[in-house]
């Protein structure tokens, strides 16, 4: 990457909120090993600022049940950041405010695979509807 455009990247997330005390923001993202589309998404994430490490796992299953993630909100992998669960493909701006606003919820699911989502081939048909993770009934976070 050339000079300007680290800089530039460097001045974007510093204003984004993103960057604090010129660290990136720190995650874990958790996927079966055959699984590239959540590479993907941890690339994409990277490009956006945040440092994504990534753990493959064949207990998956567990691990979101662990999280609080219902199984009618579950994709194919699972980011713990901050002290937030993120569910699937989520696009960055939810996961920046649901760090920024930091809500009384476990974090936030975009469920299945949804065509054109960050990592995921395709083109978007319609918006993602991001739900909260929290007891009780699912309520929708952001529509992107």
């Amino acid at each position: 990457m050339n000079l300007i455009k680290t800089i530039s990247l460097a001045a974007g997330l510093m204003l984004s909120g993103v960057l604090q005390a010129g660290e990136a923001l720190t995650a874990t993202l958790y996927k079966r090993a055959q699984c590239g589309c959540c590479s993907g998404h941890a690339d994409y994430l990277r490009d956006h600022g945040f440092d994504v490490e990534v753990v493959e796992s064949d207990r998956l299953t567990e691990l979101k049940r662990e999280h609080g993630v219902p199984a009618s909100l579950q994709s194919c992998h699972t980011l713990v950041i901050d002290g937030y669960v993120v569910e699937g493909h989520v696009p960055v701006a939810s996961i920046r405010r649901l760090l920024d606003e930091r809500p009384a919820i476990t974090g936030i699911a975009l469920p299945g695979m949804p065509q054109g989502s960050p990592g995921m081939s395709g083109q978007k048909t319609a918006p993602f509807k991001i739900y909260e993770l929290s007891a009780g009934m699912p309520r929708v976070f952001a529509t992107e």
